[in-house]
């Protein structure tokens, strides 16, 4: 005895096409891209926070300098992986 299968459930059984695919994939790129941006500046950010408490510094200066460099080092981590 065969079950007729709905339309509904023969659709769920199908793979992925390439279209789906590629979206995710773009997906996975971009948001890990973000991640890596994010962890780049914070870590530079820390890194300046810590070197003006052990310097005594009171003003943030290698705070300040530090998480620019962490945000350009950030960019430049993302357009050169954007142009591969």
């Amino acid at each position: 005895m065969k079950l007729k299968l709905s339309q509904k459930q023969k659709n769920q059984k199908k793979a992925p096409t390439n279209q789906e695919s590629k979206g995710l994939q773009d997906f996975g790129k971009y948001s890990g891209l973000a991640f890596q941006m994010i962890a780049i500046i914070a870590v530079m950010t820390w890194g300046g926070v810590k070197l003006d408490k052990v310097l005594g510094l009171t003003t943030p200066v290698f705070t300040i300098i530090l998480s620019l460099l962490g945000v350009f080092a950030g960019i430049y981590v993302a357009v050169k992986d954007f142009i591969k």
